[in-house]
């Protein structure tokens, strides 16, 4: 009876576990290094292959300028991003590691940049606020039990705010490209 008890017990137990479907996790927090920029952020579930990424950052850039060959230039970023990860299933059943949101996605990159403060070689140097929108394919994967990595490539647009003290005569909205590869850690 002893025996018969604890065998119904492991098939009840496994039958659980495979029952489980595969899901991103419940709410990670990141801090991230990229090409270029830093920023932290969390991704929080929506549902089992849907998070929401909220993340804050400085984004660097590179410029020429008529002082300097090149200038190098550092601004914040607010992004919201939902993720579709969409293998996640996939991953799982070729036991593949899906901690941390590891796996392949879908989003919808939503950033605004401020014309808060800008860190540069120049002096007096300024940013046209703007919001971008970009569906973006990336991945995202584990190096280690908190280190990651990711990668990503999207087309979009990106629209600018210029107030009244700006001198732009430019187009309020152009075309953007999001492409961006990062390595962070995550705790938990």
């Amino acid at each position: 009876m002893k025996n018969l008890l604890i065998a119904l017990s492991f098939f009840f137990i496994s039958l659980y576990g495979y029952s489980q479907a595969p899901s991103v996790e419940k709410s990670i927090f990141n801090v991230q290094l990229g090409v270029p920029g830093i920023f932290a952020s969390n991704e929080a579930r929506l549902s089992n292959s849907i998070a929401l990424r909220s993340e804050i950052g400085l984004e660097g850039g590179i410029f020429s300028s008529y002082y300097n060959d090149f200038g190098f230039l550092m601004t914040p970023v607010i992004t919201l991003e939902p993720r579709w990860y969409y293998n996640l299933k996939k991953r799982n059943t070729k036991q593949k590691r899906i901690d941390h949101n590891s796996g392949n996605y879908v989003s919808l990159n939503t950033s605004y940049r401020p014309d808060w403060f800008v860190i540069s070689n120049e002096d007096n140097l300024s940013v046209l606020s703007s919001i971008s929108v970009i569906p973006t394919w990336g991945i995202r994967r584990n190096i280690g039990k908190n280190f990651n990595y990711e990668t990503g490539i999207g087309l979009g647009v990106i629209h600018y705010l210029p107030d009244s003290n700006d001198y732009y005569y430019g187009n309020d909205t152009e075309a953007a490209i999001n492409l961006h590869l990062r390595i962070g850690y995550t705790f938990k």
